[in-house]
């Protein structure tokens, strides 16, 4: 797979785009760049993909910006396992905002990208402020691909759009389960061991430090989780017991575990909730509680 920081100059190989933001590759990610590949495939071009970094929502609204689901490595991990051939990620700045639909058509998905089909989801914008729809693409004589829609039921109520709003939603009120469904796989979160504090170790739980690429999280709290398969428990938020600057960290305690992980990519996986991340009044306190969580996720991991 290819992967473009920016927009090439030259006239690309004819392709197949799918356009989006794709944040947690969930179940109607999935089907769209499935439907990418198939085209691809069926009209003989290239299958590529357009995305933007960082969010929209994070360029003009930061404070209030939706939690990231994944990082831009994880991202382009999900796009290459679907298939697509080329990636053009696009730096979205005050310059970019400022490009019109018009142009966005014209000069960036005709003149360079050479953009022979289109797939966007069925509410995409496109363009300054957000002026470009659907409709734009088919007056301007784009093919526009017919688009899946995947639909999921809720506990107790109609079948609903899967979107990136409902996986945080789920994420955030623990219920993993369903955030499972959503995504079509447990949710995770990858990342590179780095040295920390050693504080895991100085309790008798040494942990593995995962260095986050974002500092909102889509879910916080302590969990049973698998590093690379193995059955740990982790502990995902600012750590409020230990003094000092608040600082977002993921630590997993490995269960019957000793080797070493510093600097290997893990890829860590959620399944079941704890308890919500507290502060201790102190370290004694914190230690009795993380036995205790260890207790939690060894029954839960016998019983499952």
């Amino acid at each position: 797979m290819q992967v473009f920081r920016h927009i090439p100059h030259a006239l690309q190989q004819p392709s197949a785009l799918a356009i989006g933001n794709f944040d947690g590759m969930h179940l109607g990610h999935q089907a769209l760049l499935a439907k990418l590949t198939q085209t691809a495939k069926a009209l003989n071009l290239t299958s590529a993909v357009m995305t933007f970094e960082p969010h929209p929502r994070e360029f003009f609204t930061p404070e209030s910006a939706p939690a990231r689901l994944c990082s831009l490595r994880e991202k382009l991990e999900h796009f290459a396992e679907a298939g697509v051939e080329r990636v053009y990620l696009c730096h979205f700045n005050k310059r970019f905002a400022k490009v019109t639909a018009e142009a966005f058509m014209q000069n960036i998905l005709r003149d360079s990208l050479n953009a022979q089909a289109i797939l966007v989801g069925e509410d995409f914008r496109f363009g300054a402020k957000r002026a470009g729809s659907t409709q734009d693409f088919i007056d301007a004589k784009f093919n526009l691909v017919s688009l899946p829609q995947v639909n999921l039921a809720a506990p107790d109520s109609e079948a609903e759009r899967v979107s990136s709003t409902r996986v945080r939603l789920a994420l955030a009120a623990g219920d993993l389960q369903q955030a499972a469904l959503l995504l079509g796989r447990l949710y995770s979160v990858s990342g590179k061991v780095v040295h920390g504090a050693k504080r895991g170790r100085q309790l008798g739980f040494p942990t593995a430090n995962v260095h986050m690429r974002h500092e909102r999280p889509a879910l916080t709290g302590v969990y049973a989780v698998k590093l690379n398969g193995l059955n740990g428990v982790a502990n995902l938020g600012v750590r409020p017991t230990i003094a000092g600057l608040p600082k977002l960290s993921l630590e997993v305690h490995v269960l019957d575990f000793n080797c070493d992980l510093y600097g290997k990519h893990v890829h860590v996986e959620f399944l079941r909730k704890i308890r919500d991340e507290i502060k201790f009044e102190s370290l004694d306190a914190l230690k009795a509680q993380i036995a205790a969580d260890v207790e939690v996720a060894r029954d839960f991991f016998i019983e499952h």
